[in-house]
């Protein structure tokens, strides 16, 4: 026995837990939030349901804390970025024309889905189980609101909006002052890197933070509030995964010309945060790293990816107030017209902005519904599933975020193929790990 001993590796003994895949984490998150919600629902077990409570919300809290800094940061170094692109001022164009044409593809979808399905019909929902929100978008606070009148509320009020605008300022600013500026572009590139370091912690936690949030959704609604918007939530789902799955695959193989099963491979990481921590701007790192894996130069995958993540809601902005408005116009016995589904339209490419990045899609509902004419007090129906579906409107404006940065980039040349073709999948816990250089072939 003592010679076995002897024969076998030292340490080998010893026990080791086995890895788990961020996934697998994920997933048994969601069933234990979901398990535990049920519990704490059904017994009325009050301690757990405070306790789900608190770990979602801590979660989201850790998120939106890194928000205000990394907007700031991301988009005033994406800026100056861009002087070591060439046709800087083309590739910002074309970036800015593929998320508005993507848009309308999305909004199209919606509004197709919408008028087939009726979600509104059969849910025994009224006006009155409505109820104004505490704040509504319209289109004067929008153009008005992206002008700040001091340069600190923006960030204590987290209003993104106006953190990208004196973000660009300050961009375009450095950008013109050129050398003088160095010092202080050095200090925000550390600052950012430090900003995302921090973040991949909050990410690691993901698992935590689904079984929170997704418990105390179970919790506090249960399964009869889901039963009466199941053609809606389905609706919306089907939407997202139809422009996921189908419209974005198309664009890579016809458009890039290139394989989609790799974009899939590639992006997965930050489709799967996405849909976990419902934050665009909370997945923009991880986001930005697999464009960049995908082939993508890191110049532009900086200044496409951080702007994308403030501007670019196919799930948010263009299929959920396209749906929810119909939705909406059902319950409260209002009929549209050709013209309102085009108004929906436009205000879901034009508008797309005013959702900023941030969980939830409110102020953009509240927006298409003050446009259209149509009841505020049907937002109040949507707030209780919004949860549930927030969740896959924020993959799919992720998903859209890096298509449309690895279209414009294979349009115009600079897309890496190889390192396209060759990409590996990677797990969200090892994603922040830079990729090590292939060393040539002897």
């Amino acid at each position: 026995m003592s010679s076995a001993l002897k024969a076998s590796p030292q340490g080998s003994s010893s026990f080791r837990l086995p890895k788990v895949p961020f996934w697998a984490q994920i997933l048994l998150g969601l069933v234990l939030g979901v398990v535990l919600g049920w519990i704490a629902r059904s017994g009325d077990v009050g301690w757990l349901v405070t306790t789900l409570d608190k770990i979602g919300t801590i979660f989201v809290q850790l998120l939106k804390l890194a928000v205000a800094p990394l907007v700031f940061f991301a988009i005033l170094i994406s800026i100056t970025n861009l002087r070591n692109v060439n046709n800087a001022a083309r590739l910002a164009t074309r970036t800015l024309l593929w998320f508005m044409a993507t848009s309308l593809i999305a909004v199209a979808i919606g509004l197709a889905i919408g008028l087939v399905t009726n979600p509104g019909a059969g849910t025994d929902l009224t006006p009155k189980d409505g109820a104004k929100p505490d704040h509504a978008g319209s289109w004067l606070d929008f153009l008005t609101g992206i002008v700040p009148t001091d340069v600190i509320t923006p960030f204590t009020e987290l209003n993104v909006l106006q953190i990208v605008f004196i973000a660009a300022v300050a961009g375009v600013a450095a950008l013109q002052l050129g050398e003088k500026a160095q010092p202080i572009l050095t200090l925000s590139q550390s600052v950012l890197e430090l900003l995302q370091k921090a973040l991949w912690w909050v990410i690691r936690l993901a698992p935590l933070g689904t079984l929170g949030l997704i418990g105390t959704a179970i919790a506090d609604y249960g399964w009869n509030l889901i039963g009466k918007y199941a053609t809606f939530t389905a609706d919306i789902y089907i939407g997202c995964a139809l422009v996921m799955f189908g419209v974005y695959p198309l664009l890579l193989a016809t458009v890039a010309k290139v394989n989609p099963l790799n974009f899939f491979k590639g992006a997965w990481p930050a489709i799967q945060l996405a849909f976990v921590s419902r934050s665009s701007v909370g997945t923009m790192p991880l986001t930005q790293k697999v464009t960049e894996r995908l082939g993508v130069p890191k110049e532009y995958a900086s200044f496409a990816v951080p702007f994308g993540s403030t501007t670019k809601m196919d799930g948010c902005a263009s299929i959920y107030p396209a749906i929810a408005a119909i939705f909406i116009a059902q319950i409260f016995d209002v009929n549209l017209g050709v013209g309102d589904y085009l108004l929906i339209a436009f205000v879901s490419v034009i508008g797309s902005a005013a959702t900023a990045g941030l969980t939830g899609a409110t102020v953009m509902l509240t927006l298409t519904l003050s446009t259209l004419g149509l009841p505020l007090e049907g937002v109040g129906l949507l707030m209780a599933i919004d949860p549930v579906l927030d969740m896959m409107r924020t993959a799919t404006n992720v998903a859209g975020q890096s298509v449309c940065t690895l279209v414009v980039a294979a349009r115009e040349g600079i897309l890496d193929r190889d390192a396209y073709n060759n990409v590996k999948g990677v797990d969200v816990k090892d994603a922040d790990v830079e990729p090590q250089p292939v060393a040539a072939a002897a």
